[in-house]
């Protein structure tokens, strides 16, 4: 018997569990699959935390109001009346949270120097929110070394010298400026990003006493006469027990992406790969709905692009963003373009909807000539995983109808890109000018006409890496039914919540921030009212 149950071993599971056996309940984690981490431990671990006190012991200037300002500048109205409270309740928790893993666990948060993606909107920053961990041996967790979910990206190297070194351009020169300390984090079994996340999290979990089951499914959630959530029935080598829970039972399970009939009926249309667990199958999801959740929020997800890749013997999508190369732009199905290459939050543009929920752009593709290809080394070695995903042609007309586009439109596309290259600025959808834009590009507006066959193109449609939708929940982490009444008992966060915020990321950490924050909120609303 526990007072908690987390169902999930992600940053939201862990910072739940944490907060709660810290607070001296008895707490039990379940993990499905065999690997500990989830989504989390994959990812490339930027935290976007406003107000922090790592940036304010820095001189760095935040407030929680300016945060408030920026979600609200950020976001629609209809989002900001739907979410607002949410929102205040994240950027209320979020510093606090911080500083409580600050404090309970290995994890040494250092700031990013990258700016909010809409700094120019009221209440954006320049530098100060976005924050990743230095790297932690896995060795630290002890038994469960070997049980840490591995990732697709390069995780010998942190966030920091991602940013800085450039990998996807540079990865040769990154290793030979790196080797002594990449050496040693080898021969230490060490990792950033995601791994130093989850290995710090789960570390502060086990020397608060949480305990972790791996290989135990939940089936179902155990509600007495008057609804409320006592337990949790789950099944690990084909047996089922029920494991009681005093105080409530936290669901933070992740996506639903790897549920093709979930993903299929609200993601609609042309889907390229997913980059996360395959073990996220919405279980989390219908383990609400089946007592009495409102799912909500479940169109909304990460949606990125992703370079092909394989993982535990799938194909999988390796998330990072190739879309504004020079000699390159993005079109839709008409063939036209709609928006900067560069855009922070492109794959929300991908993603657009016609009121009956199809797709507006997709299918989409890159299209560019032969020097695309040269500009990095990695992205060629990921095409090599699908030979047949870049397509090439000698013109233009031929790419088009490789490519099932009309070669009328498509021309006309490329013939005004040209003209504005050719002028130095985009008249039409102004790449590279925001803040965001010019720092990814490194400082300057790379406009490079699309004029030497032969010429590329490969679909860039949704890939996913990691849904946000699921059980409704209200300002304290409470999941609500579709009248706004309380299931008592019953928490959700991360992933398996209806997330405040959704497709439209208002910073590149706005998962984990809210993931982390959502799960600490939890439970503090155990340990206050659920006595």
């Amino acid at each position: 018997m526990f007072d908690v149950v987390v169902i999930g071993t992600g940053s939201a599971a862990c910072s739940a569990a944490l907060r709660s056996a810290k607070g001296g309940l008895k707490v039990v984690a379940i993990e499905k699959s065999g690997l500990l981490g989830g989504t989390s431990a994959m990812s490339g671990a930027g935290v976007w935390i406003p107000a922090n006190h790592i940036a304010a012991a820095e001189g760095i200037s935040d407030s929680k109001k300016d945060a408030i300002d920026y979600l609200r500048a950020v976001q629609t109205s209809e989002w900001v009346e739907k979410e607002d409270v949410r929102h205040q309740s994240f950027v209320e928790h979020a510093p606090e949270m911080l500083k409580f893993l600050s404090a309970n666990t290995p994890l040494n948060f250092k700031l990013i120097d990258e700016p909010d993606p809409y700094v120019e909107a009221p209440g954006g920053k320049e530098y100060g929110r976005m924050l990743s961990p230095m790297p932690l041996s896995r060795r630290i967790v002890g038994k469960y070394a070997g049980r840490m979910r591995r990732s697709t990206l390069p995780h010998i190297f942190t966030y920091q010298e991602n940013v800085k070194l450039d990998l996807y351009h540079h990865p040769i020169l990154a290793g030979l400026k790196m080797w002594p300390k990449l050496l040693w984090r080898w021969l230490t079994n060490s990792g950033g990003q995601g791994t130093a996340l989850m290995t710090g999290l789960i570390k502060g979990c086990l020397d608060a006493g949480v305990t972790f089951r791996l290989e135990t499914r939940a089936v179902r959630l155990v509600q007495d006469e008057s609804g409320r959530v006592t337990g949790v029935e789950v099944e690990s080598d084909g047996q089922k027990e029920i494991i009681s829970a005093i105080r409530g039972v936290v669901i933070a399970s992740g996506g639903f992406e790897w549920d093709k009939e979930m993903r299929e009926r609200h993601f609609p249309g042309p889907f390229d790969r997913i980059g996360t667990p395959s073990t996220n199958e919405g279980d989390g999801q219908k383990l609400a709905a089946a007592a009495g959740a409102h799912l909500d929020n479940m169109d909304q997800a990460n949606v990125y692009v992703c370079l092909p890749t394989r993982y535990e013997g799938k194909r999988y999508g390796l998330p990072v963003n190739f879309l504004y190369e020079p000699h390159s732009i993005v079109v839709n199905r008409h063939g036209k373009r709609f928006i900067s290459e560069a855009h922070f939050n492109i794959g929300e543009a991908i993603d657009v909807r016609n009121p009956d929920g199809s797709p507006v752009q997709l299918p989409c593709y890159l299209v560019g000539d032969h020097r695309f290809m040269l500009t990095s080394l990695p992205f060629r070695w990921y095409a090599s995983y699908e030979p047949d995903w870049v397509k090439k042609a000698d013109t233009l007309h031929e790419l088009a109808t490789k490519l099932g586009l009309p070669a009328s439109e498509l021309k006309q596309s490329i013939a005004r890109w040209n003209e504005l290259c050719a002028k130095g600025h985009d008249d039409d959808f102004h790449r590279g000018e925001a803040a965001w834009e010019r720092k990814k590009d490194g400082g300057q507006v790379r406009l490079m006409p699309i004029d030497k066959a032969p010429y590329i193109g490969m679909s860039v449609n949704r890939s996913i890496i990691g849904t946000k939708g699921g059980a409704r929940t209200n300002e304290f982490g409470q999941v609500l039914r579709e009248d706004g009444s309380i299931i008592t008992g019953l928490y959700a966060a991360g992933l398996a919540m209806a997330n405040p915020i959704g497709t439209r990321a208002v910073g590149a950490g706005t998962t984990l921030g809210p993931n982390l924050t959502w799960g600490y909120i939890a439970a503090e609303t155990m340990l206050r009212q659920n006595r």
